[in-house]
């Protein structure tokens, strides 16, 4: 602020000095009635007293006391105290304490630098701040000591009210912007609130700021609150006021603001003071929190000490902060609503991994079950693989089986697991006893009940949880799956739906068992008919070599003798004939011959008798008695042996039987123009030796049975051979004699028989 007065001394006109200190009222009157220069202007006293600065003059008792001797009606207005009763006052005896203090303190200043000075001083005038900018001129007398002062003081309230409004409104702004900025940072907000109510109670100087929270039905808690001792803590304190239904809740609804300088002077309902006191609130000032034109609560300063008159800022900034606080409010909503949405969105992920790990384990359980149960044929391991299973998986007191009889009249128990000791196995039900279960389960339902009354089994004292689960398959119902637990504890839908399909595999399981063990009896009994069979093919075969070796004989006595004899020359029709004779008698042992040997093989009657063999010489000579059959027949033979090709441990006899047996069957199926080739092969593991004839080829469908005994493949014999179909079954069994493998490739009108040897 800029001075009024002048630095320059203020002079009096030479002619009105008096030196006259002692006679205090003489010279008081002349000063004040003489002319006065300020600034190089004269004043006389009427404008003295109308001047709106005051002017007043100071008596310098001494550095530490002083007194006012003269005043203008300005100091009169201004300080609210007439000017007589300020004349001859000190300063203590004006101000108070504090003030007087300052007041003499700048009077010493003037006094010790013997010049004008200036300065701003604030001062309470009728219990207010009031403002002045000073200028204090010292007079001195003619010893040059300074004995009065000349003060001048302009009143600088209003520019210190605009100061200090800018001053709040900037400090305000900031509150704002720092709230407004919290919010844009955080989502905490409880943690927006608290520090809210703080600084808003600081910067309003009130005693308590608390934001109230509404539920849907008008009552509400205090969230938040700041206050200060010795007031009373009233957060969390939960209200129903119907008193703020009835007669406020549209009102702040519709953005009322409700300003109360003095509870008892403004017009509130009983109830309404009632409840502001039981908070010990003298003034109170509300604003709504609305939030999306919602009202969510509300924002309350109060004054606890005294009544307050409630400026329009502080209105104006409790109405900026409601709104940031209904920001801070939605924003958190929102937030919250994406976090249930995320944590939602997680439990669903979680449930569903959940699931679908339950869905493996169930499937996992299920598979093991399903191979314990289906990895056996025998039906009382199939009942104790599934009822074990069960328990051990479900944590069961008890699982059993029972089966029905064949006209569903009687259930027994046919295996029974526990975790103590089993009571139920082998026990017999009459199903017409228990129609009401039975019913049910012969209808292929699943049932879950508490057996209150265990009359199911008496020997079970206690009432348990049982579950019954129909074990059936399409050929119809065998049994049941019992399954038990204590009676508080029940079966959830994931453990029905297992004990079902274990009661579906049980049925597959008993079904397959039950068949095995009817294709075992079938099995024992053709195996019966099978020996009863080869004993009677022993038994004919050798009742067939003694007259078959005596009829040999003879021809070759009668072949002996008619060469010795000499009986001319032979009719053509004599040598066919006789011809006829060995070939038919030959034919004949070697069916015989072959019957023996393939009964013995099945018998496991013969031995091998193994030694090294060169392929690569042993084939030659083994196709040496065919070249003649294969020439008049006019096919092709060709032998087909790589150098190096290594020994061969084996049986010679049995090997050359089957080779021969091999060569044999080529020669029998190969059309004329046609190719037989002997080969023979090796790897690191096996040697291979293998007969091949083109021309033919073997059907599909006969393939599987070109190895039976007795089989002929019909209408593949070009040269009418025939034959008993016992050549290939006697190489199968040979083969396996020794420890060979025999097998057939027949396609691109070529049929190969390959021999394989492990090395």
């Amino acid at each position: 602020m800029h001075n009024q007065a002048s630095n320059n001394s203020i002079k009096k006109d030479r002619k009105i000095i008096h030196n006259q200190p002692e006679d205090f009222s003489k010279q008081s009157r002349q000063n004040i009635q003489n002319v006065y220069v300020i600034n190089g202007e004269r004043y006389w006293p009427s404008i003295y007293d109308r001047i709106e600065a005051a002017i007043f003059v100071i008596e310098v008792l001494n550095k530490e006391k002083f007194r006012y001797i003269a005043l203008n009606k300005a100091c009169e207005r201004w300080i609210g105290i007439s000017i007589e009763n300020l004349k001859g006052k000190t300063p203590e005896e004006i101000f108070s304490a504090e003030d007087a203090k300052k007041v003499n303190q700048n009077y010493r200043n003037c006094v010790d630098a013997e010049k004008t000075i200036s300065y701003e001083l604030s001062v309470l005038l009728k219990g207010t701040p009031s403002w002045w900018i000073t200028t204090l001129t010292p007079v001195k007398d003619d010893s040059d000591r300074v004995y009065q002062l000349i003060g001048t003081s302009i009143n600088i309230n209003k520019h210190k009210q605009a100061e200090q409004e800018l001053r709040q409104g900037e400090k305000r702004d900031k509150l704002l912007a720092d709230i407004a900025l919290r919010i844009r940072q955080s989502l905490d907000l409880e943690t927006i609130l608290n520090r809210t109510v703080c600084e808003v109670r600081k910067f309003l100087s009130c005693d308590r700021v608390l934001v109230f929270q509404f539920h849907p039905n008008w009552s509400g808690f205090v969230a938040v609150e700041s206050v200060v001792p010795p007031w009373k803590k009233v957060v969390g304190r939960r209200l129903k006021d119907d008193c703020f239904t009835k007669n406020y809740q549209k009102q702040y609804q519709q953005g009322r603001i409700q300003v109360v300088e003095n509870i008892y002077e403004a017009g509130l309902s009983s109830c309404h003071v009632d409840l502001l006191a039981s908070f010990e609130v003298k003034a109170n000032l509300v604003v709504p929190i609305l939030v999306e034109e919602k009202l969510w609560g509300l924002l309350v300063a109060q004054h606890c000490r005294s009544p307050r008159k409630w400026q329009p800022e502080n209105v104006e900034l409790l109405k900026q902060l409601a709104i940031q606080v209904g920001i801070a409010v939605q924003q958190a909503e929102l937030h919250q609503q994406v976090q249930d949405f995320n944590a939602d969105l997680e439990w669903q992920v979680e449930k569903r991994t959940y699931q679908l790990q339950q869905t493996l384990n169930f499937e996992a359980l299920i598979r093991r079950i399903t191979e314990e149960i289906r990895d056996s044929l025998d039906e009382s391991q199939i009942l104790q693989a599934a009822t074990q299973n069960l328990v051990e998986a479900l944590k069961l007191d008890t699982c059993k089986v029972e089966l029905y009889n064949s006209d569903y009249t009687m259930a027994t128990i046919a295996y029974e697991y526990a975790t103590g000791f089993p009571v139920s196995q082998g026990m017999t039900r009459k199903v017409a006893e228990f129609q009401y279960v039975y019913d049910r389960l012969l209808e292929k339902q699943t049932l879950q009940f508490v057996e209150l009354n265990p009359s199911l089994n008496p020997k079970r004292k206690i009432p348990v949880t049982r579950l019954a689960c129909s074990i059936f398959d399409d050929q119809g119902i065998l049994g049941n799956l019992w399954l038990i637990r204590p009676k508080k504890e029940f079966f959830d839908p994931w453990e029905i739906r297992l004990v079902q399909q274990v009661a579906n595999q049980c049925a597959i399981a008993i079904r397959q068992a039950r068949l095995f063990q009817k294709a075992q009896v079938q099995v024992k009994e053709l195996e019966k008919l099978n020996r009863i069979k080869d004993e009677f093919l022993k038994t004919i075969s050798h009742e067939l070599r003694t007259p078959m070796s005596s009829i040999q004989l003879a021809a070759k006595t009668l072949e002996n003798l008619l060469e010795q004899e000499d009986i001319g020359k032979k009719s053509s029709t004599f040598t066919r004939v006789l011809n006829l004779f060995r070939q038919a008698c030959q034919r004949q042992t070697q069916i015989v011959d072959d019957l023996l040997t393939i009964c013995y093989i099945d018998a496991k009657g013969e031995t091998i008798a193994t030694e090294w063999i060169d392929l690569s010489i042993w084939i030659p000579e083994i196709v040496k008695p065919f070249l003649e059959r294969i020439n008049s027949q006019q096919q092709e033979l060709k032998i087909d042996l790589p150098p190096n090709l290594p020994l061969l441990d084996s049986d010679v006899a049995i090997l050359k039987r089957i080779v021969n047996e091999l060569l044999n069957n080529a020669c029998k199926y190969t059309p004329s123009k046609e190719k037989i080739t002997v080969s023979a092969s090796a790897t690191d593991k096996h040697l291979r030796l293998s007969v091949s004839n083109s021309g033919v080829e073997i059907p599909v469908s006969e393939r599987e049975r070109i190895f039976e005994k007795f089989y002929r493949i019909p209408h593949k014999d070009p040269w009418q051979y025939g034959g008993t179909g016992l050549g290939l079954a006697l190489v199968e069994k040979l083969a396996e004699l020794l420890e060979a493998s025999i097998y057939l490739e027949s396609k691109n009108n070529q049929t190969t028989f390959t021999l394989q040897f492990p090395i």
